[in-house]
């Protein structure tokens, strides 16, 4: 069976401003129909990847392909194939969803007629009909965001960027996009998402590549991003912070791990082979030792946890790009 081609394909990218290299060396494969989270702090290289892939920015070094054609050569086709939703919404507060949506649709060169069915069917898709002959001023921030994905699926297009989508919402909000976002995966499109929300990569990617200084530094699927430091964990939180030191070292013997000790909020975190046996032996313990315990929990690791393991313990090298085995 012939390999499938993939949605997004990068190699050896690179994109410098003056003397500064903002991709260095970045490396990227996108499956079809599934959300790619691309995460790192700022200034690593996020937005500048997503505007060389979308032709907005040329590239100084390697290849990329989206939909199967080339963004340097073939920028017409890539643009023809693809949606964008930066980070600021894109459309107009004075002018309602509906002619919004029609005003993107003319611009594609639709027609009035097919624009104004494609605004139509694209309220209806994203939840906004009741609300599409009101003026975009009076949306919420999560119902702009999702006028502006319906925006971006005017030519219905196989593969989206999603830039910082969620950014400024409050919770409610980055529900309803996260939920337009699995709505669109579900009908088959591909999604590339940058975010600094760890939770809404956790939530919605299928696999994450982890980008620092301009490069891919880790690849795989949230679960096995985890497992790069270690597997279950326990936390203990303790209603007395002065005894955090003795604590720590109870847990530390009954896990046979380092423990992470959190002064501010009182807390022991450590790494466990077996989860029963190390919990029953750290809660007996430190009731022997009359550690007063506030908390007890067994948990994974978290996004968060990958994040700054990978960003700030310097495991990387400049020269390797580490991918979680499948």
């Amino acid at each position: 069976m012939a390999p499938t081609r993939k949605a997004i394909s990068a190699r050896g990218l690179g994109r410098r401003f003056k003397d500064e290299w903002a991709l260095r060396g970045f490396d990227l494969e996108v499956e079809p129909g599934t959300v790619h989270g691309l995460l790192g702090p700022n200034g690593a290289g996020k937005s500048t990847a997503v505007r060389v892939l979308t032709t907005l920015l040329r590239h100084h070094e390697g290849t990329a392909e989206v939909a199967g054609y080339d963004v340097a050569t073939q920028g017409s086709e890539v643009r023809y194939r693809i949606g964008l939703v930066g980070q600021n919404a894109a459309v107009d507060e004075i002018l309602s969803g509906r002619q919004n949506l029609r005003l993107f649709g003319c611009l594609y060169h639709l027609g009035g007629r097919a624009a104004a069915r494609r605004a139509d069917e694209l309220l209806e898709r994203f939840g906004l009909s009741d609300s599409g002959d009101r003026p975009v001023g009076t949306y919420s921030g999560g119902m702009r965001r999702r006028l502006d994905l319906a925006a971006g699926m005017i030519l219905a297009p196989p593969v989206m960027f999603l830039d910082e989508p969620t950014v400024g919402l409050d919770p409610r909000g980055r529900e309803e996009v996260w939920s337009a976002v699995r709505d669109l995966v579900d009908d088959g499109t591909t999604v590339l998402l940058t975010t600094q929300y760890l939770e809404e990569a956790d939530r919605l990617a299928r696999t994450i590549s982890v980008i620092d200084t301009g490069r891919v530094i880790a690849e795989g699927t949230p679960t096995e991003l985890k497992t790069r430091i270690g597997g279950d964990r326990i936390d203990v939180v303790l209603t007395d912070g002065t005894a955090l030191d003795r604590a720590a070292a109870l847990v530390a013997e009954a896990t046979g791990h380092p423990v992470d000790v959190d002064l501010e909020g009182r807390r022991l975190s450590a790494e466990v082979d077996d989860r029963v046996a190390a919990l029953t032996r750290s809660v007996r313990v430190l009731d022997e030792e009359a550690v007063g315990v506030a908390d007890v929990l067994l948990r994974r690791p978290t996004l968060d946890e990958v994040f700054l393991h990978l960003t700030d313990s310097g495991e990387h090298s400049p020269n390797t790009t580490t991918e979680v085995a499948r």
